[in-house]
C-alpha cells in the first residue's frame, strides 16, 4: 500500500470524524437554542392582571331613572299627606313640617288613605323594606359604577343620610325605617363579600 493511499484513507477518516463531530455539535447547539427559545415563553403572572384593571363608570341612565322614580313616588306620598292634613283643617307651612306633622301622630286617617299607605309600606310595596333597600343599593352601585373600593364611602353616605332623616323626623324613626336601615347595611356587606370572592377567583 502506498503512502498516498494511507494518507488518503486517514484523511477521509479524519474528515468523517470531523464532519460527524461538527454535525453532533450543530445538533447540540440547535437543541440548546430550542431549549433557550422554549424557556422564553411568556406566562402571565397574577400581577399582569393588575396592569389592565377593570374600569368603573357611573351608570347615569340608572341614576336618572331612580331619581325620577323616587321623585314621582315622593310627590305621590306628599300629596296623600297634604290631602289628609287639609281634610283636618290644617295648612302645610314649611317643607319639613310634613315630617314633623307625621312624627307627632296627631291626626286621623281616612280608610282610603290608610289602605294606600299600608300597601306602599307593605313587604312588597314601593316604600317597603325590600324595595327601598334594593333601590338604595342600586343607587350606590350606579353612583360608584359598581366599584367595590367605593363600598365604604357609599355606606358612610347612607349612614349620614339616615342620621339627617332622624334629625328631620325629630325622634327615632319608625321601625319600618330601622328595618330598612338594617337591610341596607346587610346588602352593603353582601356586596363587599362579592368583591372578596371575585378577588379570590
Amino acid at each position: 500500500m502506498s503512502v498516498n493511499g494511507i494518507t488518503s484513507a486517514t484523511a477521509t477518516e479524519a474528515y468523517s470524524q470531523t464532519t460527524s463531530t461538527a454535525k453532533g455539535k450543530q445538533k447540540e447547539t440547535e437543541k440548546n437554542t430550542a431549549k433557550i427559545q422554549d424557556g422564553v415563553i411568556y406566562e402571565p403572572s397574577s400581577d399582569s392582571k393588575k396592569e389592565n384593571p377593570k374600569v368603573y363608570k357611573q351608570d347615569s341612565a340608572l341614576i336618572e331613572k331612580l331619581k325620577a322614580d323616587a321623585d314621582a313616588q315622593t310627590a305621590q306620598l306628599r300629596q296623600l299627606v297634604e290631602q289628609m292634613i287639609s281634610k283636618q283643617g290644617s295648612a302645610l307651612g314649611q317643607t319639613d313640617s310634613i315630617w314633623s306633622f307625621l312624627a307627632k301622630g296627631d291626626f286621623t286617617v281616612d280608610a282610603e288613605t290608610k289602605a294606600k299607605a299600608q300597601a306602599d309600606i307593605a313587604e312588597d310595596g314601593y316604600w317597603g323594606v325590600e324595595q327601598t333597600s334594593n333601590r338604595i343599593l342600586d343607587f350606590a352601585k350606579a353612583l360608584s359604577g359598581g366599584d367595590p373600593d367605593m363600598i365604604d364611602k357609599m355606606k358612610n353616605a347612607f349612614e349620614k343620610g339616615f342620621k339627617e332623616a332622624t334629625k328631620t323626623w325629630g325622634k327615632d324613626l319608625p321601625s319600618l325605617s330601622q328595618d330598612t336601615y338594617n337591610a341596607v347595611m346587610e346588602k352593603f356587606d353582601q356586596w363587599a363579600g362579592e368583591g372578596t370572592t371575585a378577588d379570590k377567583e
